[in-house]
């Protein structure tokens, strides 16, 4: 876990009165009459929440429906099995499916004594979406970016993460504002995965997502090809179903480390619906093998990047 923690100063009206409130401004009594910098107050926040925090992950991709959400939850899901302390951020705003794929789909999440809000758990996760903030899940979002902001910053500093090992945030497709806002409340991210499919057009999905990455200055564990090829559950026979190798050509084009393949498997689709984490209910799988296999890898780069981060502090 992570070592001695900084203290962070806290934002205030000059009159060194510190906050009771730890979640969000939108419960303060004093809200309409309050002078204090308010995102000031947000950015704290976030931040002292974060410092709680060993690795922050990002979990990203260019375009939808490349199975984000389904890697998020599974290379989550591979690290809580060997002990660590997990947590999913759901930052997908307008298609929140994290709370499905864990079988939380209409929970609620609750406010804890102190004012903050209890992230939900579940198979040894710590969980909190936009999905759990909404009176009905099923409303579609339709909001300015400045109200947005405001969620993105209860989703980071309101919850009460507490110490965990890992954070994944699950990025909702693009490059847009939600993204950008993360980013730059989040701050020290540890590493980026990007998410991407074995056709050729994903080159240039990945690209984008890996320009963004690097121009945001956050380290890049690597690219992930969901989705390639599927073994026919009839014959055996191995079909490439949207070709093979967008990815890892993705990968080397950019100069980034390919992180592996995950096949397109029926049952994967199954337990997602079910509410079940592939990765955990079969574990001893080829593809269960494949989220394990990459969640090695982004253990392996978090730690180098941590040991890297530490030495550097440690020598100026």
């Amino acid at each position: 876990m992570p070592g001695e923690l900084k203290v962070i100063e806290h934002p205030g009206s000059g009159s060194g009165d510190a906050c009771t409130y730890m979640w969000a401004c939108a419960i303060c009594d004093e809200n309409e009459t309050c002078q204090k910098d308010k995102e000031g107050h947000s950015r704290w926040l976030v931040a002292k929440r974060m410092q709680h925090i060993e690795y922050k992950v990002l979990v990203m991709s260019n375009k939808g429906g490349v199975g984000k959400t389904t890697v998020t939850t599974n290379l989550a899901v591979s690290l809580a099995l060997k002990g660590y302390h997990v947590g999913i951020c759901d930052m997908d705003i307008h298609g929140p499916n994290i709370p499905k794929m864990i079988g939380a789909e209409g929970q609620k999440l609750k406010i804890s004594s102190s004012g903050g809000i209890i992230p939900f758990q579940a198979y040894n996760l710590k969980v909190a979406s936009m999905s759990f903030l909404l009176q009905n899940s099923d409303d579609p979002i339709i909001w300015r970016d400045a109200y947005k902001y405001e969620f993105i910053n209860q989703l980071l500093g309101g919850v009460e993460w507490q110490d965990l090992n890992y954070l994944f945030v699950d990025l909702p497709p693009g490059t847009g504002n939600e993204s950008v806002t993360t980013v730059d409340l989040i701050g020290a991210v540890s590493g980026c995965v990007i998410v991407t499919t074995p056709q050729e057009v994903a080159l240039l999905d990945s690209r984008k997502s890996v320009s963004f990455a690097k121009d945001s200055q956050i380290p890049i564990c690597g690219i992930v090809e969901n989705m390639s090829g599927l073994d026919c559950p009839h014959c055996g026979q191995h079909i490439e179903v949207f070709k093979k190798g967008g990815g890892e050509a993705a990968a080397k084009d950019m100069g980034v480390p390919f992180l592996g393949r995950i096949p397109l498997d029926p049952d994967v689709v199954t337990q997602c619906d079910a509410g079940e984490p592939f990765a955990m209910f079969y574990s001893d799988t080829s593809t269960a093998e494949a989220f394990h296999s990459i969640a090695n890898k982004v253990e392996e780069f978090c730690r180098k990047s941590g040991s890297l981060l530490r030495a550097s502090a440690g020598h100026h």
